[in-house]
């Protein structure tokens, strides 16, 4: 049968505004290009030439239109571009180690070479991009994980004791060069983006990475410097963190999220968050990514449309996908079959 799903970025939207959509919309933070060449059957290269990146960028956006999204990701990698990257995976030190690294670190130069990078990029999601869709996102990582990459993670934990000064302007400056780059997104960009996304995983399955007080002193006021400009903009900002942040969320919500997305079962249930947080902000996933790992295509079916349909009665904003992304190693029948449990709630409301 013929898919004549046809994509509306305005029922994503109306998650970030807390209202319920006409139809229950799919969302992730991402689906890995790996998984996506696996559920197509070929490999998608990027190529050389601006052609070849909007014939990626087709093949790409088509996916999730195939699958019914109403709008796709698209992050522009800070960390990415920056000198000696690397220390976010983990095992080595980032380039900048005390103030002497601090001072000769290129923070000016960064936003030349980000553009450089990523305007081809762009350019291509622009002209290629299908009526009705919009892309969601704006520029990748958070301010924690860029203080992350820039030190390593154990290393910025000593940073915080031994030369708490340091620790403090390493986040102002964080701060200042997301807000150059945000800013310039916003200008050339705005038009392709039905809202903007920070992806900063603050937390693991018992905590958050460093202690609450340090998250809202230091990186907090840094996330209402950005969500301020993208407010400025009559844009809607999503916050995307892995983690238990229970104990950090309620400020973070005062400064101006208009939703939250990341959830593990292994945290709390999704019925958590939708009791401590649906009444004001919207909500986005809900499914672990072991149920779509380990399950066979009808179980994963079943739950999806049981819970789904649950969560869709109970919420005011609520996005239905996994509870973090889509990474190569899952497989394609449990991801499609919870695709197909949203079509098929969908359908019960008379909403395809």
């Amino acid at each position: 049968m013929m898919n004549t799903f046809q994509p509306d970025y305005r029922n994503l939207l109306k998650v970030l505004y807390n209202e319920k959509p006409g139809r229950l919309p799919l969302y992730e933070h991402n689906i890995d290009l790996p998984f996506i060449e696996k559920y197509l059957g070929e490999e998608i290269p990027f190529g050389n030439t601006q052609a070849d990146l909007e014939e990626h960028y087709k093949k790409v956006i088509g996916f999730w239109k195939k699958n019914e999204y109403d709008a796709f990701s698209y992050e522009a990698l800070v960390c990415e571009v920056f000198p000696g990257h690397g220390a976010i995976k983990g095992g080595m030190k980032g380039p900048i180690q005390n103030r002497e690294d601090f001072e000769k670190f290129p923070f000016d130069d960064i936003p030349r070479i980000f553009w450089e990078k990523y305007t081809p990029h762009l350019e291509a999601i622009r002209k290629v991009m299908p009526a009705g869709m919009k892309a969601y996102g704006g520029c990748g990582y958070g301010i924690f994980e860029a203080s992350e990459d820039l030190v390593g993670y154990e290393y910025l934990r000593v940073m915080q004791y031994l030369d708490p000064d340091l620790f403090a302007d390493l986040y102002k400056k964080i701060g200042d060069l997301y807000v150059t780059l945000w800013s310039e997104m916003i200008k050339r960009y705005d038009d392709i983006f039905v809202f903007y996304r920070m992806g900063d995983d603050l937390g693991f399955k018992s905590n958050t990475l460093l202690e609450p007080e340090t998250i809202k002193e230091h990186i907090i006021p840094q996330y209402k410097r950005v969500i301020d400009l993208v407010h400025g903009a009559k844009k809607k900002f999503l916050l995307h963190s892995c983690g238990k942040i229970f104990n950090v969320m309620e400020e973070i919500i005062g400064v101006g999220i208009d939703a939250k997305h990341s959830n593990e079962d292994q945290i709390a249930p999704f019925d958590k968050w939708i009791e401590l947080y649906n009444d004001r902000i919207g909500l986005l996933g809900g499914f672990d990514l072991n149920l779509l790992m380990l399950n066979k295509y009808d179980d994963v079916f079943s739950e999806v449309l049981e819970k789904g349909t649950r969560y869709r009665s109970i919420t005011k904003g609520y996005g239905l996908g996994s509870g973090n992304s889509i990474p190569d190693y899952i497989p394609v029948e449990g991801f499609q079959a919870m695709v197909d449990a949203v079509r098929e709630i969908r359908r019960r409301e008379g909403t395809i």
